[in-house]
């Protein structure tokens, strides 16, 4: 009898854990982290051709504005968004893009950054979001609430364990989507 009971309590307090979890407690999870290093495979299925475009690299983010991508298989390119300014090195050419100036973009990087932040306001000027999971393996689903958004993109997934991110997938309008799947490099302290 006893054992039914401890039983029945250890259920009562999972089950409270569990539902306590969502979007509030996601995004407190998540804005804990001040940065990191991954490393990226990312697929791009496009309508017009038989297999996906592939692309690995790196990635590293330091809160709370900068992002870099680093490709380096087929090609070599560097893609560097620091605060409202995109950088990008291709072919040995270097451009720059205000992000102020493309509404379209920034919604996009706003869901990137938004996520790793951890910031829940940030994320829903652009996007509702739906929460599915638990927080040992989670999907935050974002729909765009802009018709100009909407236009361009049908959803983002964003998957992760706990406070790290392990894939992004990006549903396009058109059909077409890429998936990009990203693993930690730990780094010694």
């Amino acid at each position: 009898m006893k054992r039914l009971a401890a039983l029945i309590c250890l259920l009562c307090l999972a089950t409270t854990a569990s539902a306590a979890w969502d979007v509030n407690q996601l995004m407190n999870d998540l804005a804990q982290k001040t940065g990191g290093r991954a490393r990226f495979v990312e697929k791009q299925y496009l309508a017009v051709l038989d297999k996906p475009l592939v692309s690995s690299g790196e990635l590293s983010y330091t809160a709370p504005n900068r992002l870099e991508k680093r490709t380096l298989s087929p090609k070599p390119e560097l893609i560097t968004l620091d605060d409202d300014t995109l950088y990008v090195e291709r072919g040995g050419k270097k451009f720059s893009l205000r992000l102020s100036s493309r509404p379209e973009a920034v919604a996009f990087v706003d869901s990137i950054r938004g996520t790793l932040t951890g910031n829940r306001k940030l994320l829903e000027a652009s996007y509702a979001l739906i929460l599915t999971g638990t927080q040992a393996n989670w999907t935050l689903r974002l729909l765009p609430s802009d018709s100009e958004i909407a236009v361009l993109l049908r959803s983002i997934d964003i998957r992760g364990v706990r406070d790290r991110v392990t894939s992004v997938e990006y549903q396009l309008a058109d059909g077409d989507r890429t998936v990009m799947t990203i693993t930690p490099v730990e780094t010694s302290p």
